[in-house]
Formats: structure tokens, C-alpha cells, sequence
């Protein structure tokens, strides 16, 4: 894969994030519209919708032979070895509640591995995006782009843990990870879904764990955490944004973390 043809798409990604996640601002926080539960009782509002319609729409404008796998809308496909996996709000139980945690995300794959990754977080003016080989980088409102790097903790004790929804461990039988994570982490916290794992990579958390993901959830995370210098994996400790379940670290805790998670396999 050549540079020449990576290096557009990123380009066009952190373009098409910052657009999206400005049409989730006009709708965050204002009361104009209604949330609706779709099929697997997870919330979904016309901010979705239109979000990840202007995704496409910019894609599409400029990668018409690109693959193209979305939450909210109809896949399409492509014959030129990309395609772009969108969740134009990562987070939408934070959204609708006001709480700023959210996030637009796309990411892009090659060929079954994922080579771009951008996260932006609207609400908090903060965006964090790789491209393979390229390094991993955070942008702040009013501050200069600077490299996004993993924290050099080497202890869970020392280390801030974060998660997503609680309820998520009821299902597999996985309350006991939670439980000795919280007890060997020096810190755990709730700040889940795309945003914990943006702390991950920015070094100001050592440990995200989700016991439930989807693909567009994980596509845009693993580049951005693996160019920081950190690990994606799953429970098992495979390199894979594939299995419905995540583990990200700094890379220093990794074996510490699997060390309690191999012990509670999916069913």
C-alpha cells in the first residue's frame, strides 16, 4: 500500500470527522429531536443519522470505488481494497444525556487490516487520529497538533483504569475481571466508549477494557493506539479489532491485564 494512496484518505477522514461532528453539536445539549431504540434497545437520534450521511456523502465525492460499512446506514460495496468503517456518534447514551464523552469515528482498512484511524470529540474540541506508519497525533482547540503517545507505566497499580457500561460484564459472566481490575488498578472510572480509549492513547490512562464492541467501534481505535506506541487486542491478548470485545493498553500493563482477563473467555 503506498503512501500516496493512505495519505489522501487520512486527509479526507479528519476533514469529514470535523464536518459530522459539527452537525452533532447542533443538535447536543438542545432538546430538537427525539431518541428512538432501535432493534438491540441502543439509542439512535437524527444527529446519527445525518452525521454519518455527510460521512458518506464526502467519501463517496472522492472515493467512489471505496468500500464503505456504517452503524447507522446501508453498506456499500467498493472494488479498490479500502474501506471506511463509521460510527458517527460513539457514544450515543452520553450524547443523549448531555454528557460531552462522545465521539465521531472513522476508520479505514486495507485489505482486512485497518490503516487510518480518526476520533474526533466535538464537545470537548479534541481530535486524536493515525495513519499507519505515519504516528499518532492529538489536536486541541486553541493549542498546536502535538504526537499522541502511551503513557511508561509499568504497574496496575499505579494505573487509571477506564470502562464502558457496567451491564456489559452481566452477559458473559465477566463481573469477576471487573472486580480484580478495580481492586490491582490504581483508579478505575467510567469514562468509556471512544473516550477512554482516546486517554489510552494520550498517556492519561494506562487501561481500557469493553466486554461488548461492534467493528465500528474498534476500526478507528486500533491504528490510533498501536501508532501511540500502545496494544489493541482482545481478552485473549490477539491483535484483532474482530472479536466483539476490546482491551487496549500502554503496552507496558498488557500482561498484567490478560493475565486476569484470559481467565473469563467469551462463551
Amino acid at each position: 500500500m503506498l503512501q500516496t494512496e493512505l495519505l489522501p484518505r487520512l486527509e479526507l477522514a479528519l476533514a469529514a470527522a470535523e464536518e459530522a461532528g459539527a452537525i452533532t453539536l447542533e443538535f447536543f445539549r438542545r432538546g430538537n429531536y427525539q431518541v428512538e431504540l432501535k432493534p438491540d434497545q441502543t439509542p439512535v437520534t437524527v444527529a446519527d443519522r445525518k452525521a454519518e450521511q455527510r460521512l458518506r456523502e464526502r467519501i463517496e465525492g472522492r472515493f467512489k470505488s471505496d468500500a464503505i460499512l456504517g452503524e447507522e446506514l446501508p453498506s456499500r460495496d467498493g472494488t479498490s481494497g479500502f474501506r471506511w468503517i463509521l460510527d458517527p456518534i460513539d457514544g450515543t447514551k452520553s450524547f443523549v444525556s448531555g454528557v460531552p464523552l462522545y465521539g465521531t469515528l472513522i476508520g479505514v482498512e486495507f485489505d482486512g487490516q485497518s490503516v487510518i484511524g480518526v476520533i474526533n470529540l466535538p464537545a470537548l474540541g479534541e481530535s486524536v487520529y493515525a495513519a499507519a506508519g505515519q504516528g499518532a497525533w492529538c489536536a486541541r482547540d486553541g493549542m498546536e497538533t502535538r504526537q499522541a503517545r502511551v503513557s511508561d507505566k509499568t504497574s496496575l497499580a499505579d494505573a487509571l483504569f477506564c470502562t464502558s457500561e457496567l451491564a456489559a460484564y452481566d452477559g458473559p459472566g465477566r463481573r469477576p475481571a471487573l472486580a480484580q481490575l478495580e481492586s490491582a488498578c490504581r483508579l478505575a472510572r467510567t469514562w468509556g466508549d471512544c473516550y477512554g480509549y482516546v486517554l489510552v492513547a494520550t498517556g492519561r490512562a494506562e487501561l481500557m477494557l469493553d466486554p461488548v464492541v461492534n467493528l465500528w467501534d474498534c476500526a478507528a481505535i486500533q491504528p490510533i493506539l498501536e501508532e501511540a506506541g500502545g496494544t489493541f487486542t482482545d481478552w485473549q491478548g490477539h491483535r484483532t479489532m474482530h472479536a466483539g470485545e476490546a482491551v487496549a493498553t500502554n503496552g507496558h500493563v498488557l500482561d498484567q491485564v490478560l493475565a486476569i482477563t484470559r481467565a473469563y473467555p467469551r462463551p
